[in-house]
């Protein structure tokens, strides 16, 4: 299956000059959306690991079908006061401002291995985050798996040393 005939380009959106990559064609297709999940679980192969992190919202979207499929748990990461328990931070910048996320405190145990997940591979901030909220907290990350990639932004040289892998690239 060509996962790539199932994303939806939007021209201008958020803004003029960008190609918005809309995954709500893939998702609404339920063989398309099974066949991603089953995709992102073999690139895991038989790597070790105890759970499966998502950023929000998207990562959500693709890290719990994952963990389902997987026997794994599933951690949420958040933007700042959506969590109802104790949180760690991490803030990072942004080309103009700066934004952040948020894990619960307990969400990871020392020396848990994780995989995290997201639809898009981009700037690579909102991953790099991620791991960094995984490491603050003693955990190894093994893997980073994304539905998408834009190669042309270079995301992945953010997150060198980490095992990334993505299903569809756009060059």
């Amino acid at each position: 299956m060509n996962l790539k005939d199932k994303i939806r380009i939007i021209p201008d959106f958020p803004e003029k000059g960008i190609r918005f990559k809309d995954i709500t064609t893939l998702l609404k297709d339920g063989e398309a959306f099974r066949y991603t999940i089953d995709k992102l679980a073999e690139e895991i192969g038989n790597k070790e690991f105890d759970l499966i992190v998502g950023p929000e919202s998207r990562g959500f979207i693709i890290g719990t079908p994952l963990a389902y499929a997987t026997k794994k748990g599933f951690v949420p990461v958040r933007k700042p006061g959506k969590l109802p328990s104790e949180t760690i931070k991490y803030e990072y910048e942004l080309e103009y401002g700066s934004d952040a996320l948020e894990m619960h405190k307990d969400a990871i145990k020392p020396g848990q291995k994780v995989i995290i997940t997201d639809d898009l591979l981009a700037t690579g901030g909102t991953l790099l985050s991620t791991v960094k909220l995984i490491e603050q907290l003693g955990g190894e990350v093994v893997g980073i798996l994304c539905l998408i990639e834009l190669t042309y932004l270079n995301g992945r040289e953010l997150l060198k040393g980490y095992d990334v892998k993505s299903l569809i690239k756009y060059e």
